[in-house]
């Protein structure tokens, strides 16, 4: 599903605030108690970088663990992520440092594609050949269009819209055509939502880190595990803690430097008071939760949280007896990705898209490997099928029951299908449910829709904060990370390092009349 084909849209502007220099505080500088909210790479990385340089950090948690939308959980005796898969990029990238650093298997899936008609055919490697390089070309030129004429591209133009003018301009017959727009519209499984829906304007916002994209065979486990020791070790962390209400006011200058500030009040009933707090919330939370800020929030960084959309990627993972579609001899023939496109061979809302696509977790290195399906589900599709399992217990028959339903019409269409085999039934199924997590923000991570006039204002501005960092207010978060990096993992980290450094210079941390903090996560050179 993602291949090289990103280029950088801006340089990393901000990698230089974090070098590996000496400590090199003053002792008679006040030392801030900041309170960061979300335990999950933003907060972590955040309060990483906060107590290396002499802070006290609190971090408040909604759930009873660490990671946030990083999480794994366990099905039919493997490991696997609930949520991010990837790494995406590989030049200037932490993640991928860190992933070295662990040993954490990574996998470059290339291999084998397949398609399935819309009849439920499989269509010949030519064809699929001729379809995924018209794919490829078209988002390669997308990206170059985006960034090159931006500025006079009409907002409500769509990423599709250019799908179906270019494939006008091909000699391909009409049904190659279909199989090219039914393909293209499986990008979706990118950004979240039907690329009916994704903005070509802003569609420069989706580029990532220049190198390949790297599949976490082993899962993020260790990766997360090395981003929260710090903070594990030396933040206080408050667990089951969901955050009510925020109230925070203009220093009028009459306050001493290490005055309180800042008032946080949970669920449960508790109130902490900080001198700062950084708020890395996802972008759903904060559109849910505008009026637990007290005083409101200025109205640019409201707009700027509505403007931006947000996903609806979801995950569904099922795992057979044996991997019936894979050929432990000749392993060149064997599928590493399938896509069905518009199907109809089976029911579903006429409205919806079912369109899916899948990778083989057989197709990874082998100590990493199990015969499992990973199902991509995106957009109104998703959220139906997570409407009919939301209620229902993981462990239930009726669960793996409504999951098989929709899946198998799917995966009974790949090589090696036999309905009288044994392994050819589910021994374990297990689905996402992003959507209906509040903690999340009721879905996966930002994106850029049909009708933004200034999108990558927004985020600037969710970025800068509009001026709230004069009430003691931060945001970080995948939503306000460079523009080569949101909607990741990788932007998620980067956003905590950049609050961080912004808190120290406030309060005269570390080196910062350099411009630098401290940085022991990595071994030298591991940047």
């Amino acid at each position: 599903m993602f291949r090289n084909v990103f280029r950088r849209f801006n340089n990393i502007s901000f990698l230089f605030l974090v070098r590996y220099t000496s400590r090199c505080s003053n002792a008679m500088t006040p030392k801030p108690h900041v309170g960061v909210i979300g335990a999950g790479l933003s907060g972590l990385r955040c309060a990483d970088i906060l107590i290396q340089n002499g802070a006290r950090v609190t971090i408040i948690e909604a759930r009873d663990r660490v990671g946030g939308r990083v999480h794994q959980d366990e099905m039919g005796g493997h490991l696997v992520d609930l949520g991010p898969n990837w790494i995406h990029g590989t030049g200037e990238n932490p993640i991928m440092a860190i992933a070295d650093v662990t040993q954490t298997v990574v996998h470059d899936l290339e291999g084998k594609n397949i398609a399935i008609s819309r009849n439920g055919q499989l269509i010949s490697e030519q064809v699929v050949t001729k379809v995924s390089e018209f794919m490829w070309a078209t988002i390669e030129e997308a990206f170059e269009h985006s960034n090159a004429h931006g500025d006079s591209i009409p907002p409500e133009r769509s990423l599709f819209d250019l799908f179906q003018e270019k494939v006008q301009q091909t000699k391909f017959s009409q049904t190659e055509k279909q199989m090219c727009l039914d393909a293209c519209k499986l990008w979706g499984a990118y950004v979240g939502d039907p690329i009916e829906r994704q903005s070509l304007k802003f569609f420069r916002l989706e580029e990532c880190i220049d190198g390949n994209n790297y599949f976490v065979a082993s899962t993020y486990k260790l990766i997360l595990g090395h981003v929260a020791k710090p903070a594990q070790t030396h933040a206080d962390i408050k667990f089951n803690q969901p955050v009510v209400r925020i109230e925070s006011r203009q220093r009028d200058g009459s306050q001493p430097p290490d005055q309180h500030q800042v008032t946080v009040s949970t669920a449960p009933g508790d109130r902490y008071t900080f001198d700062e707090v950084v708020v890395t919330c996802p972008l759903g939370w904060l559109k849910r939760n505008t009026d637990a800020f007290v005083p409101p929030l200025p109205d640019r960084l409201l707009q700027a949280i509505n403007n931006i959309s947000y996903g609806r990627l979801e995950k569904v993972y099922i795992t057979f007896p044996r991997a019936f579609w894979h050929d432990e001899i000749n392993t060149s023939t064997n599928p590493v990705f399938a896509q069905f496109l518009e199907p109809s061979y089976t029911d579903h809302p006429p409205e919806i898209q079912w369109s899916q696509e899948c990778l083989s977790l057989a197709s990874i290195p082998d100590k990493c490997a199990q015969p499992t399906l990973l199902f991509y589900t995106y957009g109104p599709c998703a959220t139906q099928v997570v409407s009919e399992i939301k209620d229902l217990n993981p462990l239930s028959i009726e669960y793996k029951n409504t999951l098989t339903k929709f899946l198998k019409p799917f995966y009974s269409r790949l090589p090696g299908y036999n309905p009288a085999s044994a392994d050819c039934t589910p021994s374990a199924i297990l689905a996402t449910r992003w959507q209906t997590d509040p903690y999340a923000g009721n879905g996966s991570y930002c994106n850029f829709q049909v009708g933004l006039t200034q999108a990558d204002k927004d985020i600037e501005v969710l970025r800068s904060g509009a001026g709230v960092g004069e009430r003691g207010l931060w945001f970080a978060g995948e939503h306000t990370a460079p523009f080569v990096a949101l909607g990741t993992t990788t932007g998620a980290y980067w956003s905590g390092e950049r609050v961080a450094v912004q808190v120290c210079k406030k309060w005269g941390l570390g080196s910062v009349g350099a411009g630098i903090v401290r940085d022991d996560s990595l071994p030298s050179g591991g940047k």
